[in-house]
């Protein structure tokens, strides 16, 4: 059986200048995470950032390209950039 590492970002919301992510933000990342964590679609994962994006790393089962978790990622920046309207970001 193969793991594959899926790294993806997205810009969606950082503080003065575009420099960091906000720590709120990366909390909503990892919570959203550890949920697919639970029901076993992803292995484990890592939530970080670089300057402004946010970035999910996530081994799991389900090879490159895959759209479960191509939706994952877009379902957890869509919540952290909720979340950083409602900051004024």
């Amino acid at each position: 059986m193969r793991t594959t590492i899926s790294v993806i970002k997205a810009d969606v919301g950082g503080l003065a200048g575009h420099h960091i992510v906000p720590d709120q933000l990366l909390d909503i990342a990892r919570r959203s995470l550890e949920e697919e964590r639970k029901k076993g679609v992803i292995e484990d994962f890592y939530v970080t950032s670089v300057g402004d994006d946010l970035q999910l790393i996530m081994t799991h089962r389900k090879g490159e390209d895959s759209k479960e978790i191509h939706e994952i990622a877009w379902n957890t920046f869509k919540r952290a950039a909720e979340a950083a309207k409602d900051i004024g970001l």
